[in-house]
């Protein structure tokens, strides 16, 4: 396609979004420098929640990289030609997202550097080991699939390449959902349904951000997508939200056959505080019920709701990997069953979490970095999704390049 047949971003939108990001960035890379020059006292973390606001943005990121993939995979593998114009766009989100979640997960730790001696001294019991090899997989398997389905040349090769492809975004978010299901030192986690349920996670998160981003580029490109593609792809985002949903219901309902977990789950759906209002109001609420009313009210093709339901599902991931992280370290391991347990670290206590300033500014710095980085690339390349012209409405003078038929 040649370049002058689908509108780029407009010369005053695309400077200013860089600015922005690339303000972002400058932001959050400043936080990450005044944590490591100060350490983590000027955090609201401390010894027993050690994972705080930067990694809830870290996977979030992640997770969302590998659900993002899922548009390709349903082009590409299962031959959908709606998704599988829309392949080059996901691929291009999920190595921002993935680039962006790394980039928090790495300053956060404090010692950035030591992330050298991660990636050359391997403990293949960790599965933090594994999740190197699978985060870096990733970069390797989406570039060479942006590749075939770019070089015309390639395009032969694009369907085999989009199966590997799915099938490793499915190894690496049972990976990252393995890092918890896997953790025996946090009661809150430990569980084998993590693992699909971060799966259903992804994909309902992944779709969420495509619709945002890509009905950003469509208003700022002044043209509006066929409503029946609004419509199917609004529905898709639907169903994913229920399974979320689900596999988050069949999680506590699993900790609540366990005796030894009642206390746990008390503490969560029930008598947390804060844990308990962001779980019901922010995610089930706000996060889920609402969506699914947007979605499926009979007017899920307007592209208004349709954004704002997605909008709501992303703050709805965010409210409930908060609960899930944090909330699943502030509440004490039981560690002499039958027992109470007390010293002067604070074992046997609900340990107490607030969020500081610098954390919040390094995760949204993460985010400026994706966003930056998908910014420049539709612009440069041709990310854009490319349907047959005669699906898509101009809204004004800008998109009359776009109103001619391939």
């Amino acid at each position: 396609m040649a370049a002058d047949r689908f509108p780029r971003l407009e010369q005053r939108y695309f400077w200013l979004l860089v600015a922005i990001s690339a303000s972002a960035i400058a932001i959050g890379l400043g936080a990450a420098h005044v944590m490591e020059v100060n350490g983590h006292a000027v955090t609201g973390m401390s010894n027993q929640i050690v994972w705080g606001m930067p990694h809830v943005f870290a996977i979030f990121m992640i997770v969302t990289a590998s659900g993002v993939l899922n548009v390709a995979s349903i082009g590409s593998v299962f031959g959908k030609p709606i998704y599988k114009a829309r392949a080059p766009l996901s691929g291009l989100l999920s190595l921002a997202l993935l680039a962006g979640g790394l980039m928090v997960l790495m300053l956060d730790l404090g010692r950035p550097d030591r992330v050298i001696v991660a990636a050359t001294h391997y403990n293949f019991k960790s599965i933090f080991a594994w999740n190197v090899f699978l985060y870096t997989g990733l970069f390797a398997v989406v570039g060479i699939y942006l590749w075939m389905l770019m070089e015309r040349r390639m395009n032969r090769h694009a369907k085999v390449a989009g199966l590997i492809a799915f099938v490793w975004r499915f190894a690496l978010t049972t990976g990252t959902g393995s890092i918890f299901g896997f953790l025996v030192a946090r009661q809150a986690y430990q569980s084998a349904v993590l693992a699909p349920m971060f799966i259903v996670m992804s994909f309902a998160w992944g779709l969420a951000v495509f619709l945002i981003v890509q009905s950003s580029m469509y208003a700022w490109n002044r043209i509006e997508l066929d409503p029946a593609i609004q419509r199917r792809m609004a529905r898709l985002l639907g169903l994913f939200v229920v399974a979320v949903l689900y596999f988050v219901a069949v999680h506590h309902l699993t900790n609540l056959y366990f005796a030894r977990q009642l206390p746990f789950e008390r503490f969560i759906l029930l008598d947390g505080g804060a844990y308990t209002v962001v779980f019901w109001v922010g995610y089930v609420l706000a996060g889920t019920a609402v969506p699914l009313a947007l979605l499926f009210s009979g007017s899920e093709g307007g592209a208004r709701s349709v954004t704002l339901a997605a909008l709501l599902v992303v703050a709805g991931a965010f409210s409930l990997l908060y609960v899930f992280i944090i909330g699943g370290q502030a509440f004490p391991l039981d560690i002499f069953p039958g027992y109470a347990t007390s010293s002067s670290f604070f074992d046997g206590a609900i340990d107490q979490y607030t969020p500081s300033l610098p954390e919040i500014l390094l995760g949204l710095g993460g985010l400026g970095f994706a966003f930056l980085a998908t910014t420049i690339g539709v612009r440069v390349l041709h990310f854009m999704p490319e349907d047959d012209f005669g699906s898509v409405r101009p809204l004004g003078p800008a998109s009359s390049a776009g109103s001619r038929t391939q």
